[in-house]
């Protein structure tokens, strides 16, 4: 709790604090009530909404119709369709914008095809991607962020008692009013739980906008905001918005949806036998998974394509095919110490998830009859990342480094950033390793650690002797999620590595598509590589997790 305290609520408290800071010392709301005076502001804020309760909507409509018949029919290919769900979350919405942009755009390949068909003048064009993209980014956040809603809700499915669904049945409710009225009431604490990280995620996302060149919104108003902190209290005032916006609008869900119905604190009676699809209904059934994923996957196929193509403009496909943008990326001044650096990075911080995450499992699952406050504020306390936007952790950070400040020494401009990332990376992916660690221990029965014990081995012996082992899929199911998602983190890297020589993964990408001529294709070259190691990791943690993966997810 102290390492959290210090690195988790100090900075974001640093940051509150900022937005009430006088320019002579005292305390003033004058920057506060500024970001709701000035109309860019305002606008900013309202656009980060739209782009969270939009991508929310996006992503529940298709993930609720996904749970649904995954876990109510067996259909043709099932075994294929069903993990291909999950393939959106292995690249950030940031890299599939390129991909985005080079489908959808202006001189994009459905437009060049229209023209091809004869269906489009040559001289017209259509703004797939909406006024601003804004349309873009919020498909785009969609498709990528409905896995984690799938998760919830599959799980939530599994977890509704049939006699329940069959009661209302004998009593005439039957169809989508008995799915209306009882199915998704009992759902809804686990819709929630998605719904809510989906929300944040696309509330606060960074790198997206910054990819579309959308600066009309709320987070890359503070990112651009940080060039001018001394004396300058309007980012932390963005920043305060920014938080009370993402933490209200998760108590006023939680409140009126989060809470599970009365009836369902009763275990389930009976399991429920997925029934057969034949005929045209199972192959409806795999035609809609398999769209769903075409979709999704969309932005990945013109990534890859775009690494591949010496030029891709105002064609349905790329008139010649190169392997160059793969050499030239991996022998560019950025990359290679750019993959060294996130290995670094990601690794160090992986292993400081295990050393705080599996003792919080412990407390959490072995001590909470014995210390039930202290259990609850440490159990509340860690899962706070998932709530808390990683933009203004990042940001509380700049701000303790900044000249005069506690943490001047570590001040990302000028020194090495290698410990303020690695607390960041830790602190966010915190959570994964624990709910993967507390999975573990309750699917292990404490009577093996009281036999150990009773024959004199020690607490600590005991741990490491017995649990440990009969946990260890578990906890490195939790390093996988935890390092992966390290790998590829936008906001922390995109804020706190500011020398070239510190740059990890994805803000070499950024920097690589801001360079004229073949920067594009050499970050989508960087990409590709990404999105295999993201792919292998989450296949590896999705087999040993099952469908106990969705509680990474949920707050």
């Amino acid at each position: 709790m102290a390492f959290l305290g210090i690195f988790l609520v100090w900075p974001v408290i640093k940051s509150v604090l900022g937005a009430f800071a006088g320019p002579a010392g005292g305390g003033t709301m004058a920057w506060l009530l500024e970001v709701f005076r000035n109309p860019i502001y305002l606008e900013g804020l309202w656009n980060a909404i739209l782009m969270g309760l939009g991508s929310t909507a996006i992503a529940l409509a298709i993930s609720l119709p996904l749970a649904w018949i995954g876990d109510r029919y067996h259909f043709p290919f099932k075994g294929l369709l069903t993990p291909l769900v999950l393939a959106p979350m292995v690249l950030p919405p940031f890299v599939g914008a390129i991909g985005m942009i080079a489908i959808f755009g202006q001189m994009g390949a459905v437009n060049a095809l229209l023209h091809a068909l004869g269906l489009l003048a040559r001289d017209h064009t259509i703004d797939w991607l909406g006024r601003g993209r804004f349309a873009g980014i919020l498909i785009l956040n969609g498709l990528h962020l409905y896995p984690i809603l799938y998760l919830n809700a599959a799980a939530a499915l599994a977890n509704v008692d049939p006699a329940m669904e069959e009661a209302a049945e004998n009593l005439g409710c039957t169809g989508w009013r008995k799915f209306r009225r009882v199915t998704l009431p009992l759902m809804m604490p686990g819709i929630f739980a998605g719904g809510s990280i989906v929300f944040i995620w696309a509330f606060t996302e960074l790198g997206a906008p910054l990819m579309f060149n959308f600066n009309r919104i709320l987070p890359v108003q503070i990112f651009n905001g940080m060039k001018e902190l001394n004396g300058n209290g309007m980012p932390f005032a963005l920043v305060v918005v920014m938080l009370v916006a993402a933490m209200g609008l998760y108590w006023v869900t939680r409140f009126s949806l989060g809470r599970a119905p009365v009836s369902t604190a009763a275990r389930v009676t009976s399991g429920r036998a997925a029934s057969r699809a034949d005929g045209w209904k199972g192959w409806a059934c795999a035609g809609f998974f398999g769209v769903i994923i075409a979709l999704a996957l969309l932005p990945h196929a013109a990534v890859v394509i775009l690494s591949f193509a010496r030029d891709w403009y105002g064609t349905v496909l790329p008139s010649e095919w190169t392997l160059g943008h793969y050499r030239e990326a991996l022998g560019h001044s950025l990359t290679i110490p750019s993959i060294g650096n996130s290995v670094r990075y990601s690794g160090i911080s992986t292993i400081l998830d295990v050393a705080l995450g599996v003792p919080i499992a412990w407390v959490l699952t072995r001590q909470r009859a014995t210390m039930r406050l202290g259990a609850a504020a440490l159990d509340g306390l860690t899962m706070l990342p998932l709530a808390v936007p990683g933009l203004v952790l990042a940001f509380g950070y700049i701000a303790l480094s900044q000249p005069g400040q506690p943490l001047a020494a570590l001040n990302p401009g000028l020194h090495d950033p290698t410990l303020l990332l690695v607390v960041a990376y830790g602190i966010r992916r915190l959570p994964y390793m624990v709910r993967a660690v507390v999975a573990g221990l309750e699917q292990t029965s404490v009577t093996f650690e009281e036999a150990a014990q009773s024959l004199g081995a020690t607490p600590w012996r005991t741990l490491r002797r017995i649990t440990l082992p009969l946990i260890s899929g578990n906890v490195l199911a939790g390093m996988l999620m935890a390092f992966a998602f390290a790998m590829l983190e936008v906001s922390d890297s995109l804020i706190l590595a500011q020398r070239s020589t510190d740059f990890p993964i994805t803000k070499a990408i950024y920097e690589l598509f801001q360079l004229l001529g073949e920067g594009r294709f050499l970050a989508c070259a960087l990409g590709v590589w990404a999105m295999v190691f993201l792919a292998v990791t989450i296949g590896m943690a999705s087999r040993m997790l099952g469908t106990r993966m969705g509680t990474l997810f949920r707050m």
